[in-house]
């Protein structure tokens, strides 16, 4: 969402950022309702999700303006494409449900923090490092880790745009019809990976994964624009 909001609505860094993140709580209200309508969301994974996610995106949110963010970007550009090709394995080799009880509670506050901190700084939601971390960790199935981490999205991208907003990152003359487009693909999108087996979907995330992780390596700005 950054990228078209810095090139087709020529928001700055910044404000795309914060105006990213208004976007990213409606795509993860609408996706849950749609996911959690098909049984595909882990309530109690996502509360704890959000539990380590929500104190994490408020302290980046308020350090984006300070900190440089185009190495943090490469780096998780770079992550993004291992986990697409490491989500290929799920299943063949043992990289999947490697955590239980205790552990995966832990897990599961530590995957928050991590999204959580990324989000903030980055004004994504976090879903595409949020689900392969709960497809190959506590070992949910693609459907179920991608319900559960919108779920999970929504009050951590909900305090990091208010933090945004009173930092005057939030155009909100770009809000409401980017909420228009987002109700409608977020009810599309979800409803059709519900459809789909889990082998093929992981196939279409791990592409989109690696399209992604190559936007955040290779994207080049102005100096300006890298510090968020």
């Amino acid at each position: 969402m950054v990228p078209l909001l810095t090139g087709w609505a020529r928001l700055d860094q910044h404000s795309a950022h914060g105006t990213s993140l208004v976007g990213v709580v409606f795509t993860g209200i609408v996706g849950a309702l749609v996911y959690g309508n098909g049984a595909a969301v882990d309530w109690q994974a996502s509360l704890l999700l959000a539990l380590g996610a929500v104190p994490a995106t408020i302290f980046a949110a308020r350090s984006s303006a300070r900190i440089p963010a185009v190495v943090l970007r490469r780096f998780f550009g770079l992550f993004l494409i291992a986990n697409a090709i490491l989500l290929q394995f799920k299943g063949v080799v043992p990289v999947t449900g490697l955590l239980d009880g205790a552990a995966a509670t832990v897990s599961l506050v530590i995957l928050g923090i991590v999204v959580g901190g990324l989000s903030g700084l980055l004004g994504v939601g976090g879903g595409a490092l949020m689900v392969p971390g709960l497809a190959l960790g506590p070992g949910f199935a693609q459907q179920v880790a991608q319900g559960t981490s919108l779920a999970a999205m929504v009050p951590s991208s909900a305090v990091g745009a208010t933090v945004h907003g009173r930092l005057g990152h939030v155009r909100r003359d770009v809000v409401f019809p980017l909420m228009l487009g987002i109700a409608a693909g977020s009810w599309f999108g979800g409803s059709s990976a519900l459809a789909l087996p889990d082998r093929t979907l992981r196939v279409v995330f791990s592409a989109v994964l690696i399209v992604l992780g190559a936007r955040y390596v290779f994207r080049t700005g102005r100096p300006a624009a890298e510090s968020a």
